[in-house]
């Protein structure tokens, strides 16, 4: 049976024929060549967090103080990392999480639909973001048979937030995620420092051009007058969601619906109380607001406020094994940000399934070292704060 850990045999296999791996396997240097390769104000609104950048450092600096013990004499020449969400078995608990600028983090300027065939490459499910240069149904598309959910930042408009939920219902996206914490963009230095907010600018807003209500709303055709097209949509972006909005969430879909951003134990709580179906603890990878706690700290209080209600993570994640210690403290799915844009940006679908290959067989290759040969075993053993 093949494992995920299989791709490094496929690297030195090539190598021995002379062959090196056209982009790197380590985030580090990944990130020097994306920052070589991107423009500039493509690379700072993907790189950039919220203030000095504190907690967006944190994210990724927290992994480092939490450690797993391995377990010797534990069979793992086979390894599961196979995990059931919403009905569908994934090889893998790994997503891609949704990144509002991946449309034009490609040279066509056709990122998001690079990204989905990416997860389609891989077998690793996307959450496609509202923000794209790619309609929904145009990015589900090409998924394959690879499902994928929908992120949701809910506009003021009632009836254009239910008819961007029903389209990507019809699309056959198989969960709703609302995003909590961005209903205003927090202070992001480097773009302000260049005067620069793509939504503004007309990119990324395919979604919200191609909507009836939104056409309507606008009262002729987006494509003939984008600037007051993109006038309306800054109007229109977000709202502040409340827990009131959860029973009007599942007023208009069957779509499950997880709520992005819990990362208190009460709000946790409350979440599941008012019938969320999935809590996804993230800070937005920093870029909302700083001087916050690390994600990956905050997430044990969740997942223990959570009782049986499955928990999503992302906010940090950079490697196979981090995607483990978040798994290990009690993440029920793993997303992936930053390192699969810069593979997009530098190779586009090709690139970005590098990327997730290689966390993947990072993550497989630490369990069989670790003695721990399937997702239970490794949320047994736990993480230790170290």
């Amino acid at each position: 049976m093949p494992h995920f850990g299989d791709y490094q045999n496929e690297i030195y296999g090539a190598g021995l024929r002379g062959v090196l791996p056209k982009l790197p396997v380590d985030y580090a240097t990944l990130v020097q060549r994306a920052t070589a390769a991107m423009p500039p104000h493509v690379l700072n609104y993907v790189q950039g967090g919220c203030g000095d950048e504190w907690t967006q450092d944190q994210n990724a600096a927290a992994f480092r103080h939490w450690g797993m013990v391995p377990r010797m004499m534990v069979g793992t020449t086979n390894r599961d990392l196979s995990t059931t969400i919403f009905g569908h078995t994934y090889h893998s608990p790994l997503f891609l999480s949704p990144i509002g600028v991946t449309g034009i983090c490609t040279a066509d300027q056709h990122g998001d639909i690079a990204a989905a065939q990416a997860a389609a490459m891989t077998g690793v499910p996307m959450v496609v973001s509202t923000l794209g240069n790619d309609t929904m149904e145009d990015v589900a598309g090409h998924l394959g048979d690879v499902p994928g959910f929908f992120q949701l930042y809910t506009p003021r408009d009632k009836d254009l937030a239910e008819s961007l939920i029903r389209r990507a219902e019809a699309a056959g996206y198989r969960a709703l995620v609302v995003t909590l914490d961005t209903w205003v963009t927090g202070w992001r230095p480097r773009d302000l420092n260049a005067g620069n907010f793509p939504q503004l600018r007309g990119h990324v807003l395919a979604n919200y051009f191609a909507d009836p209500v939104f056409k309507k709303m606008l009262g002729k055709d987006p494509m003939g007058a984008p600037a007051e097209a993109t006038m309306l949509w800054a109007s229109q972006f977000a709202r502040p969601v409340t827990w009131d909005d959860i029973a009007w969430y599942k007023s208009v879909t069957k779509m499950p619906i997880v709520l992005k951003g819990i990362c208190h134990p009460d709000d946790a709580r409350k979440a599941v109380d008012m019938g969320a179906d999935v809590l996804f603890c993230s800070n937005h990878g920093g870029r909302q607001a700083n001087g916050g706690i690390a994600a990956i700290d905050m997430l044990p209080g969740v997942v223990a406020a959570a009782g049986s209600t499955p928990v999503w993570f992302d906010s940090g994640i950079r490697s196979g094994s981090d995607v483990i210690k978040a798994l290990a403290l009690g993440a029920s799915a793993v997303g992936v940000g930053r390192p699969f844009v810069y593979g997009l940006a530098l190779d586009g679908a090709a690139g970005a399934a590098h990327v997730l290959k290689c966390i993947l067989a990072e993550a497989d290759l630490m369990m069989a070292v670790n003695g721990m040969p399937t997702i239970e075993a490794v949320r047994a053993e736990g993480a230790v704060r170290v």
